[in-house]
């Protein structure tokens, strides 16, 4: 090939983007271009930042959203091992039941309460925790019993798209009664 022929096929970008390469520098420019840049902004671990209306953070070097639910998740997900004992926590039904209570595997929560009967402070123990859950299912019933008092008569929707409300059914007042009565009982039972 002659010269000329070199000098029609390359332009001086060309070339100087082969110098670039041969010399190590991939990363610098063969030509100026003008126009928008986008603004970036270097994040580290653990910010948290606002963008196009969601919240976001960086955990364990991945871009993440921030969620309402987020607190949620990290109560009722059971960790790889144990925070008492740091042994592995396997996630078979006793391990999840233990962790939903205690916090801690099976085998840190049978160690603990046969502590508890060695001092004998298991009754003590075992009654408290009975109590604790006869009053969240008060409470429970409560709810429901409220949301009963309270409700309104239904409305639906048909087939043919006509608004239908269906009369008839008022929360009746001696048995509203009576469940608060029963709720009045449970509380005040002693285990």
């Amino acid at each position: 090939m002659s010269e000329s022929q070199l000098q029609r096929e390359f332009d001086e970008r060309d070339l100087q983007r082969m110098r670039n390469i041969i010399t190590g520098n991939t990363a610098n420019a063969t030509r100026i271009q003008t126009g928008y840049q986008k603004k970036t902004i270097e994040r580290k671990e653990g910010d948290v930042w606002e963008e196009n209306g969601k919240k976001w953070t960086i955990k364990n070097g991945l871009k993440q959203t921030v969620t309402k639910h987020d607190k949620l998740r990290k109560l009722v997900k059971m960790p790889f091992s144990c925070p008492e004992c740091k042994k592995a926590m396997k996630a078979n039904t006793l391990n999840k039941k233990m962790w939903t209570i205690h916090k801690k595997c099976f085998d840190c929560v049978i160690e603990y309460e046969t502590k508890l009967k060695a001092t004998g402070e298991y009754e003590e123990y075992a009654k408290k925790m009975m109590n604790a859950n006869k009053n969240t299912f008060a409470d429970d019933y409560e709810a429901a019993v409220k949301e009963y008092e309270n409700s309104q008569p239904d409305t639906y929707v048909s087939e043919a798209g006509d608004i239908e409300n269906w009369v008839g059914g008022k929360p009746n007042p001696e048995i509203i009664k009576a469940l608060k009565a029963n709720i009045k009982q449970i509380r005040e039972l002693e285990l």
